[in-house]
């Protein structure tokens, strides 16, 4: 079971988040009013497909694995999520339960905010519905992205994207989630992805360190194969 710290205050990661960085320190305090803390190790779920929602929960520190399950029991990865980011925003905005799994993949601790008090802010300071829409715009763009990369895409351009994304700029990715669910949000077996991570060394595009670590040693070359 998680560990619930309840504070009066925790404007600590509340400050680590865009949808509220255009707030003044008053307004801050505001949300953390309705806030608590929360503690997830690894392995345990946040919150489940079917549970309630009306939370909006901010990852201070740690990683969670947001993904859904089919009928038949197979895992899509949706997004892994990291510090400064928020999940469960859509169930402020309906009253149907939550559709996706929050899983932490290490220790996490999460700021989680109650969700009809943070509507009635936002109706207060515009500034924050402009923002939660400004980031719901981009998931919901990231997402047409990968549906099109897996749609028309080959697996080498997928993989060469998503190593790229991962870098985030700089040339080494040490991951923070498992190669299997790596493949699982790409689209693809744990199988192929290791035979294609493996091809890539091979040709000099990477090089692989280890379990986690990827040095990107021709990022030109990725970015040449997505483009086409």
């Amino acid at each position: 079971m998680n560990r619930i710290c309840h504070h009066e205050h925790h404007p600590d990661c509340i400050e680590r988040v865009p949808i509220f960085s255009s707030l003044n320190r008053e307004e801050m305090l505001e949300i953390a009013h309705i806030t608590h803390a929360a503690i997830y190790e690894k392995g345990e779920m946040v919150y489940m497909a079917g549970d309630p929602g009306g939370k909006l929960y901010v990852l201070h520190e740690g990683m969670v694995k947001i993904s859904r399950f089919s009928v038949s029991g197979k895992e899509q990865v949706i997004r892994i999520v990291g510090p400064g980011e928020f999940i469960g925003e859509l169930s402020l905005f309906s009253s149907m339960p939550l559709t996706d799994n929050a899983e932490a993949l290490e220790h996490t601790t999460m700021c989680v905010i109650d969700g009809a008090r943070l509507k009635e802010l936002m109706a207060k300071y515009t500034s924050i519905a402009f923002k939660v829409l400004e980031e719901l715009s981009r998931r919901l763009e990231k997402a047409e992205n990968l549906i099109e990369a897996i749609s028309l895409g080959t697996v080498e351009q997928r993989l060469a994207q998503a190593l790229l994304s991962l870098s985030r700029g700089g040339n080494e990715i040490v991951l923070g989630m498992r190669k299997g669910d790596l493949a699982s949000h790409l689209g693809m077996s744990q199988e192929t992805l290791s035979r294609k991570l493996s091809a890539f060394q091979e040709q000099g595009l990477i090089e692989l360190k280890g379990r986690r670590r990827i040095v990107l040693v021709n990022r030109d070359k990725l970015e040449s194969m997505v483009s086409g």
